[in-house]
């Protein structure tokens, strides 16, 4: 079994940044493979599929001992997921040649980051507009004995999707299946739904993983490689979680995928370098507009900053290019201030109290 210590370096960093955000690591890892190491993409698919078979439980355990995992769902889930990654893993092996296999992996692979990258900016956008409402006494959230209805068509649907795109590509399990559930599931928090998630996809990636490993498309050393870096890494992000600039990373990250899945769909230099600077001029300021508009009023009040004025030079500037700028002073000094008011008051009870039934949404990471 030979070790790639080039590649467990890699993993390191990946791991980490899971740990960091909650992110699922095939979406960074298995392009990483495919783009820097030369892996071919059944082989980065499946590596990267049976690690995540080994780190999953983990994640997991947490959730089961906190009671934040709602199993009527995760059965559900299972149903359309399991048969799912298995069946598409197969399928695509009987598609072709292996030449032909590979490249509608990587295909694949391109647009389920394509897709996930969209999810990212979605949820980010999803999850500010829940907090908005618990913070306000509109939303009541699922306490742990609450009883939920299980839309089960929709429900197995879902499993099915993100089940077919994991055996296909071993990306969609924390990114696009989470975003589906917290539209079928709005009553959800946010711990239940990353518990939920995390808890079905060691059944799903168990799945897609056996389904690599009996066509031949696994490698120790490679799965050895990977795992060597990112298990101490994971540990040591999510330690680390809480303090992380949560507001940076996840529009670093939203680029780095889009940047993996226009590579991986083969668009030419030229067109990637013009498309990713678009993306950053505009996307930035928006992204800025969404976040600062998912902190309320009085916390705005409380950082002695205008509301109105950050959000409309970065919503209405960022066409026409000027709310780059305003964007990037949002990061480095408006929002710290946001984020220092949010502390201040979760400690305070008198300000902007929140009734006993209902709760802040946490992010991902800090669940």
């Amino acid at each position: 079994m030979h070790i790639d210590w080039a590649i467990a370096l890699a993993s390191l960093l990946v791991g980490f940044t899971v740990g960091l955000t909650g992110m699922g690591g095939g979406a960074l890892m298995t392009p990483i493979l495919l783009i820097f190491f030369g892996i071919n993409p059944t082989a980065a698919v499946s590596s990267d599929l049976v690690a995540a078979m080994v780190m999953k439980p983990v994640g997991g355990g947490v959730h089961v001992r906190r009671r934040t995992v709602r199993w009527e769902l995760v059965r559900w889930l299972c149903v359309g997921s399991i048969p799912a990654a298995f069946v598409g893993v197969l399928l695509l092996h009987a598609s072709g040649d292996s030449a032909t296999i590979e490249h509608t992996t990587r295909v694949f692979l391109g647009i389920t980051l394509t897709l996930a990258a969209a999810a990212m900016v979605f949820k980010a956008w999803l999850q500010g507009r829940r907090s908005a409402e618990a913070r306000a006494g509109r939303r009541a959230t699922l306490g742990p004995e609450g009883k939920i209805r299980a839309r089960v068509p929709l429900t197995i649907l879902i499993g099915a999707v993100g089940g077919m795109l994991v055996g296909l590509t071993s990306v969609g399990s924390g990114s696009i299946i989470i975003v589906c559930l917290m539209l079928t599931y709005p009553e959800l928090r946010g711990a239940q739904l990353v518990g939920t998630d995390l808890v079905q996809a060691v059944p799903l990636v168990t799945s897609a993983a056996l389904a690599h490993i009996l066509v031949g498309d696994f490698q120790l050393g490679l799965t050895a490689s990977i795992l060597i870096g990112a298990l101490p890494a994971v540990y040591v992000g999510a330690r680390l979680s809480s303090n992380a600039p949560d507001g940076i990373i996840r529009p670093a990250l939203v680029f780095v995928l889009l940047a993996s899945a226009l590579k991986l769909l083969d668009v030419s230099t030229g067109a990637l370098g013009v498309i990713l600077l678009v993306v950053v001029l505009v996307g930035l300021p928006i992204w800025g507009a969404v976040d600062g508009a998912a902190h309320p009023q009085h916390l705005w009040d409380s950082a002695g900053l205008h509301r109105r004025g950050w959000l409309r030079w970065q919503a209405f500037g960022a066409p026409v290019l000027v709310g780059f700028a305003v964007a990037v002073a949002y990061f480095a000094k408006a929002r710290p201030m946001l984020v220092a008011a949010t502390l201040r008051s979760s400690d305070d009870p008198n300000v902007a109290p929140k009734p006993a039934t209902l709760a802040e949404e946490p992010s991902e990471r800090q669940a």
